[in-house]
Protein backbone atom coordinates (compact mmCIF):
# COMPACT_ATOMS: atom_id res chain seq x y z
CA UNK A 1 0.00 0.00 0.00
CA UNK A 2 1.25 3.95 -1.28
CA UNK A 3 0.77 5.49 2.26
CA UNK A 4 2.12 8.37 0.84
CA UNK A 5 -0.70 8.87 -1.34
CA UNK A 6 1.37 8.54 -4.70
CA UNK A 7 0.99 6.92 -7.79
CA UNK A 8 -2.25 4.52 -8.12
CA UNK A 9 -3.62 5.83 -4.87
CA UNK A 10 -4.02 8.97 -6.06
CA UNK A 11 -5.05 7.50 -9.43
CA UNK A 12 -7.63 5.33 -7.40
CA UNK A 13 -9.02 8.17 -5.69
CA UNK A 14 -9.10 10.25 -8.63
CA UNK A 15 -11.04 7.51 -10.42
CA UNK A 16 -13.40 7.18 -7.54
CA UNK A 17 -14.32 10.71 -7.77
CA UNK A 18 -15.10 11.21 -11.49
CA UNK A 19 -18.30 13.12 -12.83
CA UNK A 20 -18.87 14.05 -8.81
CA UNK A 21 -18.80 17.94 -7.60
CA UNK A 22 -17.50 16.78 -4.80
CA UNK A 23 -14.79 18.93 -4.39
CA UNK A 24 -14.44 22.72 -3.11
CA UNK A 25 -12.07 25.56 -1.55
CA UNK A 26 -13.21 27.12 1.64
CA UNK A 27 -12.16 29.39 3.51
CA UNK A 28 -8.16 30.03 3.01
CA UNK A 29 -6.29 27.22 2.16
CA UNK A 30 -8.80 24.73 3.43
CA UNK A 31 -10.29 22.49 0.97
CA UNK A 32 -13.21 19.75 1.20
CA UNK A 33 -13.62 16.79 -0.75
CA UNK A 34 -16.55 14.04 -0.18
CA UNK A 35 -16.18 11.08 -1.26
CA UNK A 36 -18.51 8.46 -2.77
CA UNK A 37 -20.70 6.55 0.42
CA UNK A 38 -20.45 10.56 1.99
CA UNK A 39 -17.63 10.75 4.06
CA UNK A 40 -16.23 13.65 4.11
CA UNK A 41 -12.36 14.92 3.82
CA UNK A 42 -11.33 18.24 4.76
CA UNK A 43 -7.54 19.65 4.96
CA UNK A 44 -5.28 22.91 5.73
CA UNK A 45 -1.94 23.05 4.90
CA UNK A 46 -0.36 25.24 7.50
CA UNK A 47 3.03 27.02 6.24
CA UNK A 48 6.32 26.38 8.32
CA UNK A 49 5.25 23.69 10.61
CA UNK A 50 6.57 20.04 11.17
CA UNK A 51 3.18 18.73 12.52
CA UNK A 52 -0.21 17.39 11.51
CA UNK A 53 -2.97 16.63 13.50
CA UNK A 54 -5.59 14.06 12.32
CA UNK A 55 -9.08 13.79 13.31
CA UNK A 56 -12.35 11.70 12.86
CA UNK A 57 -15.13 13.56 13.88
CA UNK A 58 -18.11 11.48 14.52
CA UNK A 59 -22.17 13.23 14.55
CA UNK A 60 -23.12 11.37 17.68
CA UNK A 61 -22.92 12.30 21.46
CA UNK A 62 -24.52 11.45 24.56
CA UNK A 63 -27.86 13.58 23.40
CA UNK A 64 -28.18 10.77 20.69
CA UNK A 65 -28.63 8.00 23.70
CA UNK A 66 -31.94 6.94 25.32
CA UNK A 67 -31.99 6.79 29.07
CA UNK A 68 -31.01 2.94 28.23
CA UNK A 69 -28.35 3.29 26.48
CA UNK A 70 -26.80 6.25 28.40
CA UNK A 71 -23.46 6.38 28.24
CA UNK A 72 -22.81 4.54 25.25
CA UNK A 73 -21.20 6.97 22.91
CA UNK A 74 -18.33 7.85 25.65
CA UNK A 75 -18.36 3.59 26.61
CA UNK A 76 -17.56 3.23 22.65
CA UNK A 77 -15.36 6.16 22.68
CA UNK A 78 -13.29 3.88 25.37
CA UNK A 79 -13.94 0.64 23.41
CA UNK A 80 -12.50 1.58 19.68
CA UNK A 81 -9.03 2.12 21.35
CA UNK A 82 -9.46 -1.73 22.54
CA UNK A 83 -8.25 -3.33 19.04
CA UNK A 84 -9.38 -4.12 15.63
CA UNK A 85 -8.17 -6.98 12.99
CA UNK A 86 -5.16 -5.98 12.59
CA UNK A 87 -4.01 -3.99 15.68
CA UNK A 88 -4.23 -4.84 19.44
CA UNK A 89 -4.89 -2.08 22.30
CA UNK A 90 -0.90 -2.01 22.60
CA UNK A 91 -0.62 -1.52 18.96
CA UNK A 92 -2.83 1.56 18.69
CA UNK A 93 -1.04 3.45 21.62
CA UNK A 94 2.45 1.99 20.55
CA UNK A 95 2.06 2.96 16.78
CA UNK A 96 1.84 7.20 18.09
CA UNK A 97 3.60 7.23 20.72
CA UNK A 98 6.86 5.11 19.72
CA UNK A 99 7.21 8.81 17.15
CA UNK A 100 5.97 11.13 20.06
CA UNK A 101 2.52 11.26 18.97
CA UNK A 102 -0.67 12.18 21.04
CA UNK A 103 -3.57 9.75 20.66
CA UNK A 104 -6.85 10.55 22.05
CA UNK A 105 -10.40 11.00 22.11
CA UNK A 106 -13.32 12.76 23.68
CA UNK A 107 -17.06 12.35 24.02
CA UNK A 108 -19.37 15.86 23.45
CA UNK A 109 -23.03 16.06 23.78
CA UNK A 110 -23.84 15.94 20.11
CA UNK A 111 -20.14 14.76 18.70
CA UNK A 112 -17.62 12.65 19.46
CA UNK A 113 -13.90 13.12 18.59
CA UNK A 114 -10.78 10.58 18.28
CA UNK A 115 -7.23 12.19 16.82
CA UNK A 116 -3.84 12.00 16.70
CA UNK A 117 -0.90 14.54 16.38
CA UNK A 118 2.68 13.58 14.81
CA UNK A 119 5.38 14.89 13.17
CA UNK A 120 4.47 15.39 9.76
CA UNK A 121 6.27 12.62 8.38
CA UNK A 122 4.21 10.12 10.30
CA UNK A 123 1.22 11.47 9.41
CA UNK A 124 0.83 7.91 7.33
CA UNK A 125 0.76 6.16 9.92
CA UNK A 126 -1.65 8.47 12.35
CA UNK A 127 -4.26 8.42 9.47
CA UNK A 128 -3.68 4.20 9.19
CA UNK A 129 -4.33 3.91 13.25
CA UNK A 130 -7.22 6.29 13.53
CA UNK A 131 -9.71 5.28 10.87
CA UNK A 132 -8.94 1.64 11.38
CA UNK A 133 -10.17 2.54 15.29
CA UNK A 134 -13.08 4.00 13.95
CA UNK A 135 -13.98 1.81 11.13
CA UNK A 136 -12.81 -1.51 12.39
CA UNK A 137 -13.19 -2.23 15.81
CA UNK A 138 -14.15 -5.27 17.44
CA UNK A 139 -15.70 -4.96 20.36
CA UNK A 140 -15.28 -8.01 22.15
CA UNK A 141 -17.06 -8.85 25.37
CA UNK A 142 -13.87 -9.56 26.93
CA UNK A 143 -13.50 -5.73 26.33
CA UNK A 144 -16.78 -4.44 26.90
CA UNK A 145 -16.33 -5.94 30.76
CA UNK A 146 -12.91 -4.64 31.49
CA UNK A 147 -13.48 -1.11 30.07
CA UNK A 148 -16.35 -1.36 32.30
CA UNK A 149 -15.06 -0.91 35.22
CA UNK A 150 -12.58 1.87 33.84
CA UNK A 151 -15.94 3.63 33.16
CA UNK A 152 -17.29 3.42 36.64
CA UNK A 153 -13.72 4.66 37.80
CA UNK A 154 -13.68 7.20 35.72
CA UNK A 155 -17.31 8.45 37.00
CA UNK A 156 -16.68 7.86 40.39
CA UNK A 157 -13.10 10.14 39.87
CA UNK A 158 -15.40 12.88 38.37
CA UNK A 159 -17.70 12.45 41.44
CA UNK A 160 -15.21 13.70 43.63
CA UNK A 161 -14.64 16.52 42.15
CA UNK A 162 -18.04 19.12 42.58
CA UNK A 163 -16.40 21.62 40.81
CA UNK A 164 -17.00 19.63 37.47
CA UNK A 165 -20.08 17.78 38.80
CA UNK A 166 -22.09 21.22 40.07
CA UNK A 167 -22.23 21.67 36.14
CA UNK A 168 -23.93 18.16 35.55
CA UNK A 169 -26.77 19.09 38.60
CA UNK A 170 -27.04 23.21 36.97
CA UNK A 171 -27.91 20.76 33.34
CA UNK A 172 -30.81 18.83 34.77
CA UNK A 173 -32.07 21.80 37.10
CA UNK A 174 -32.63 23.43 33.92
CA UNK A 175 -32.96 20.75 31.12
CA UNK A 176 -34.29 18.00 33.19
CA UNK A 177 -33.43 14.09 32.58
CA UNK A 178 -33.67 14.98 29.11
CA UNK A 179 -30.96 13.81 26.76
CA UNK A 180 -29.02 16.98 26.63
CA UNK A 181 -29.51 17.20 30.73
CA UNK A 182 -28.05 13.95 31.33
CA UNK A 183 -24.00 13.94 32.03
CA UNK A 184 -22.29 12.55 29.08
CA UNK A 185 -20.96 9.41 31.30
CA UNK A 186 -23.92 8.17 31.91
CA UNK A 187 -24.66 6.88 35.44
CA UNK A 188 -23.24 3.61 37.61
CA UNK A 189 -26.90 1.75 36.40
CA UNK A 190 -26.53 2.45 32.86
CA UNK A 191 -23.55 1.44 32.56
CA UNK A 192 -23.47 -1.56 34.50
CA UNK A 193 -27.00 -2.52 32.46
CA UNK A 194 -24.88 -2.06 28.67
CA UNK A 195 -23.92 -5.37 27.35
CA UNK A 196 -21.89 -5.81 24.06
CA UNK A 197 -24.65 -6.37 21.50
CA UNK A 198 -25.98 -3.12 22.74
CA UNK A 199 -22.85 -1.18 22.32
CA UNK A 200 -21.59 -3.08 19.15
CA UNK A 201 -25.20 -2.18 17.51
CA UNK A 202 -25.20 1.09 18.34
CA UNK A 203 -21.70 1.38 16.82
CA UNK A 204 -22.69 -0.03 13.42
CA UNK A 205 -25.65 2.03 13.07
CA UNK A 206 -23.53 5.08 14.28
CA UNK A 207 -20.83 5.15 12.61
CA UNK A 208 -21.33 5.15 8.93
CA UNK A 209 -20.16 7.61 6.59
CA UNK A 210 -22.22 10.09 5.94
CA UNK A 211 -21.65 11.14 9.68
CA UNK A 212 -17.81 10.90 9.27
CA UNK A 213 -15.74 14.28 9.03
CA UNK A 214 -11.71 13.52 8.43
CA UNK A 215 -10.18 16.53 9.02
CA UNK A 216 -6.33 17.62 8.79
CA UNK A 217 -4.30 20.30 9.48
CA UNK A 218 -0.46 20.90 9.06
CA UNK A 219 2.36 20.46 6.86
CA UNK A 220 0.11 18.72 4.35
CA UNK A 221 -1.04 18.16 0.88
CA UNK A 222 -4.68 17.52 0.30
CA UNK A 223 -4.57 14.57 -2.69
CA UNK A 224 -2.03 12.82 -0.43
CA UNK A 225 -4.08 12.87 2.73
CA UNK A 226 -7.25 11.72 0.05
CA UNK A 227 -5.30 9.15 -1.28
CA UNK A 228 -4.67 7.60 2.46
CA UNK A 229 -8.05 8.28 3.68
CA UNK A 230 -9.83 6.51 0.73
CA UNK A 231 -7.19 4.13 1.22
CA UNK A 232 -7.93 3.52 4.73
CA UNK A 233 -12.20 3.49 4.26
CA UNK A 234 -11.83 1.69 0.64
CA UNK A 235 -14.95 -0.68 1.99
CA UNK A 236 -17.36 1.77 3.30
CA UNK A 237 -16.76 3.97 -0.15
CA UNK A 238 -19.77 2.81 -1.76
CA UNK A 239 -23.47 3.86 -2.53
CA UNK A 240 -25.34 6.96 -3.49
CA UNK A 241 -25.63 8.13 0.38
CA UNK A 242 -25.38 12.23 0.84
CA UNK A 243 -23.06 13.66 3.72
CA UNK A 244 -25.35 14.16 7.24
CA UNK A 245 -26.56 17.54 7.45
CA UNK A 246 -25.82 19.76 10.54
CA UNK A 247 -28.79 19.01 13.35
CA UNK A 248 -31.42 20.69 12.66
CA UNK A 249 -35.36 21.09 14.96
CA UNK A 250 -36.39 23.24 17.22
CA UNK A 251 -35.85 21.83 21.14
CA UNK A 252 -38.35 22.30 23.46
CA UNK A 253 -37.12 22.99 27.00
CA UNK A 254 -38.88 20.62 29.45
CA UNK A 255 -41.03 23.26 31.58
CA UNK A 256 -39.40 26.03 34.12
CA UNK A 257 -35.96 25.73 35.62
CA UNK A 258 -35.67 24.62 39.17
CA UNK A 259 -33.57 24.41 41.81
CA UNK A 260 -31.45 21.35 42.45
CA UNK A 261 -29.19 20.69 45.65
CA UNK A 262 -26.86 17.55 45.82
CA UNK A 263 -25.84 17.89 49.67
CA UNK A 264 -22.45 16.95 50.21
CA UNK A 265 -20.48 17.00 53.12
CA UNK A 266 -17.99 19.34 51.21
CA UNK A 267 -15.53 22.52 52.67
CA UNK A 268 -16.54 24.18 50.16
CA UNK A 269 -20.16 25.18 48.16
CA UNK A 270 -20.42 25.15 44.31
CA UNK A 271 -23.01 26.78 42.99
CA UNK A 272 -23.97 27.77 39.02
CA UNK A 273 -27.16 30.16 38.19
CA UNK A 274 -28.03 30.75 34.92
CA UNK A 275 -30.65 30.39 32.28
CA UNK A 276 -31.17 29.28 28.64
CA UNK A 277 -28.68 30.38 26.39
CA UNK A 278 -28.58 30.29 22.74
CA UNK A 279 -27.99 28.37 19.81
CA UNK A 280 -24.96 28.00 17.31
CA UNK A 281 -27.14 29.32 14.69
CA UNK A 282 -28.49 32.59 16.71
CA UNK A 283 -25.98 35.28 15.22
CA UNK A 284 -26.48 36.88 18.59
CA UNK A 285 -24.40 34.65 20.34
CA UNK A 286 -21.01 36.72 19.55
CA UNK A 287 -22.96 39.35 21.57
CA UNK A 288 -23.83 36.20 24.10
CA UNK A 289 -19.81 35.41 24.07
CA UNK A 290 -18.78 39.10 24.61
CA UNK A 291 -21.28 39.58 27.66
CA UNK A 292 -20.09 36.61 29.23
CA UNK A 293 -16.56 37.97 28.88
CA UNK A 294 -17.23 41.05 30.10
CA UNK A 295 -18.92 39.42 33.19
CA UNK A 296 -17.08 36.80 34.23
CA UNK A 297 -13.92 36.40 31.38
CA UNK A 298 -11.48 36.43 33.70
CA UNK A 299 -8.97 38.92 36.47
CA UNK A 300 -10.90 42.25 34.96
CA UNK A 301 -14.54 40.91 34.79
CA UNK A 302 -17.01 42.53 36.63
CA UNK A 303 -17.65 39.07 38.77
CA UNK A 304 -14.04 38.66 39.20
CA UNK A 305 -13.72 42.25 40.86
CA UNK A 306 -16.74 42.17 42.64
CA UNK A 307 -16.70 39.00 44.28
CA UNK A 308 -13.07 37.91 44.87
CA UNK A 309 -11.31 41.39 44.27
CA UNK A 310 -13.54 43.66 46.51
CA UNK A 311 -14.90 41.21 48.85
CA UNK A 312 -12.92 38.36 49.26
CA UNK A 313 -15.90 35.65 48.90
CA UNK A 314 -14.55 33.05 46.38
CA UNK A 315 -11.89 31.97 44.81
CA UNK A 316 -13.38 31.03 41.27
CA UNK A 317 -16.01 33.23 40.24
CA UNK A 318 -16.90 32.85 36.01
CA UNK A 319 -19.63 32.63 33.82
CA UNK A 320 -19.93 30.72 30.51
CA UNK A 321 -22.02 30.00 27.49
CA UNK A 322 -22.41 26.46 25.98
CA UNK A 323 -24.10 26.45 22.43
CA UNK A 324 -26.08 23.19 21.53
CA UNK A 325 -27.46 22.97 18.02
CA UNK A 326 -30.81 24.09 18.60
CA UNK A 327 -30.11 25.73 22.31
CA UNK A 328 -27.49 26.79 24.96
CA UNK A 329 -26.90 27.49 28.41
CA UNK A 330 -26.04 30.54 30.28
CA UNK A 331 -24.44 30.16 33.58
CA UNK A 332 -22.23 32.39 36.50
CA UNK A 333 -20.11 30.02 38.25
CA UNK A 334 -18.68 30.03 41.76
CA UNK A 335 -16.79 27.89 44.82
CA UNK A 336 -16.71 29.79 47.98
CA UNK A 337 -17.55 29.30 51.61
CA UNK A 338 -21.09 27.54 51.95
CA UNK A 339 -22.22 30.35 54.49
CA UNK A 340 -21.61 33.02 51.77
CA UNK A 341 -23.10 30.98 48.94
CA UNK A 342 -26.41 33.17 48.98
CA UNK A 343 -24.32 36.65 49.27
CA UNK A 344 -22.51 35.64 45.71
CA UNK A 345 -25.35 34.08 44.26
CA UNK A 346 -27.01 37.16 44.70
CA UNK A 347 -24.42 39.78 43.97
CA UNK A 348 -24.18 37.56 40.53
CA UNK A 349 -27.61 38.10 39.96
CA UNK A 350 -27.40 41.63 40.16
CA UNK A 351 -24.64 42.22 38.07
CA UNK A 352 -26.50 40.65 35.30
CA UNK A 353 -29.84 42.87 35.89
CA UNK A 354 -27.50 45.84 36.10
CA UNK A 355 -26.43 45.13 32.69
CA UNK A 356 -29.60 44.82 31.76
CA UNK A 357 -30.69 47.60 32.69
CA UNK A 358 -27.73 50.19 32.20
CA UNK A 359 -25.12 48.20 29.87
CA UNK A 360 -21.52 47.61 30.18
CA UNK A 361 -19.27 50.65 29.79
CA UNK A 362 -17.60 51.14 26.08
CA UNK A 363 -14.73 49.77 28.27
CA UNK A 364 -15.34 46.69 29.25
CA UNK A 365 -16.95 45.55 25.83
CA UNK A 366 -13.22 46.97 24.33
CA UNK A 367 -11.66 44.75 26.95
CA UNK A 368 -14.35 41.55 26.19
CA UNK A 369 -13.21 42.29 22.43
CA UNK A 370 -10.11 42.21 22.46
CA UNK A 371 -9.75 39.14 24.78
CA UNK A 372 -12.11 37.23 22.21
CA UNK A 373 -9.67 38.18 19.16
CA UNK A 374 -6.85 37.18 21.21
CA UNK A 375 -7.84 33.89 22.16
CA UNK A 376 -8.95 32.99 18.92
CA UNK A 377 -6.31 33.84 16.76
CA UNK A 378 -3.71 32.74 19.65
CA UNK A 379 -5.45 29.17 19.42
CA UNK A 380 -5.30 28.75 16.03
CA UNK A 381 -1.14 28.57 16.77
CA UNK A 382 -1.06 24.98 16.96
CA UNK A 383 -2.31 22.10 14.20
CA UNK A 384 -4.46 20.34 16.61
CA UNK A 385 -6.78 23.96 16.93
CA UNK A 386 -6.90 23.99 13.52
CA UNK A 387 -8.16 20.55 12.99
CA UNK A 388 -10.70 21.24 15.23
CA UNK A 389 -11.97 24.00 13.62
CA UNK A 390 -12.62 22.27 10.14
CA UNK A 391 -14.06 19.32 12.21
CA UNK A 392 -16.45 21.61 14.09
CA UNK A 393 -16.80 23.71 11.10
CA UNK A 394 -18.11 21.11 9.06
CA UNK A 395 -19.74 18.62 11.13
CA UNK A 396 -21.50 20.79 13.71
CA UNK A 397 -21.84 24.65 12.64
CA UNK A 398 -22.70 23.26 8.69
CA UNK A 399 -20.40 26.27 7.56
CA UNK A 400 -16.72 27.37 7.87
CA UNK A 401 -16.18 30.71 8.72
CA UNK A 402 -12.92 32.00 8.25
CA UNK A 403 -10.62 33.82 10.96
CA UNK A 404 -11.32 37.48 8.92
CA UNK A 405 -15.28 36.33 9.26
CA UNK A 406 -15.44 35.69 12.50
CA UNK A 407 -13.01 38.81 13.90
CA UNK A 408 -15.62 40.50 11.86
CA UNK A 409 -18.66 39.03 13.65
CA UNK A 410 -17.35 39.68 17.07
CA UNK A 411 -16.38 43.62 16.07
CA UNK A 412 -19.60 44.09 14.84
CA UNK A 413 -20.98 43.86 18.34
CA UNK A 414 -22.35 46.81 20.00
CA UNK A 415 -22.60 48.26 23.39
CA UNK A 416 -26.80 47.88 22.79
CA UNK A 417 -26.27 44.19 21.37
CA UNK A 418 -24.79 42.87 24.63
CA UNK A 419 -27.84 45.01 26.26
CA UNK A 420 -30.68 43.35 24.85
CA UNK A 421 -29.02 39.97 24.89
CA UNK A 422 -28.82 40.84 29.08
CA UNK A 423 -32.15 42.07 29.24
CA UNK A 424 -33.44 38.76 27.06
CA UNK A 425 -31.40 36.58 29.65
CA UNK A 426 -33.21 38.17 33.01
CA UNK A 427 -36.16 38.21 31.25
CA UNK A 428 -36.29 34.23 31.07
CA UNK A 429 -36.66 31.75 33.94
CA UNK A 430 -33.64 31.00 35.89
CA UNK A 431 -32.14 27.63 37.77
CA UNK A 432 -29.75 27.17 40.35
CA UNK A 433 -27.70 23.82 41.27
CA UNK A 434 -25.85 23.71 44.34
CA UNK A 435 -23.57 21.30 45.77
CA UNK A 436 -22.68 21.70 49.45
CA UNK A 437 -23.39 20.22 53.03
CA UNK A 438 -27.06 21.98 53.27
CA UNK A 439 -29.59 20.36 55.14
CA UNK A 440 -32.23 21.99 53.15
CA UNK A 441 -33.47 23.97 50.01
CA UNK A 442 -34.25 27.50 52.56
CA UNK A 443 -30.58 28.92 52.00
CA UNK A 444 -31.39 29.59 48.58
CA UNK A 445 -35.30 30.64 48.91
CA UNK A 446 -36.47 33.37 46.64
CA UNK A 447 -33.31 33.62 44.18
CA UNK A 448 -34.62 32.23 41.45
Amino acid sequence: MDLMGTGTEVSRVVSLLAGRPTEELLAGTVRRTVLPGGLRVLTEHVPGVRSAAVGIWVGVGSRDEDPRTAGCSHFLEHLLFKGTPRRDALAISASVEAVGGDLNAFTAKEYTCYYARVLDEDLPMAIDVVCDMVANSVISPEDVEAERGVILEEIAMHEDDPGDVVHDVFAEALLGTTALGRPVLGTIESIEGLDRDTIFDYYRSRYTAPSLVVAVAGNIDHERTLAMVAEAFADRLTGDAEAARPRAGTYGYPGTPGLLVSRRPTEQANVVLGTAGMSRRDPRRFALGLLSTALGGGMSSRLFQEVREKRGLAYSVYSFATHFADAGLFGLYAGCAPKRAREVLEICREEVHRVAEHGIAPEELARARGQTRGSLVLGLEDTGSRMSRLGKGELVHGELLSVDQVLARVDAVTLEDVQAVAAELVSQPWGLGVIGPYKNDNDFTGLL
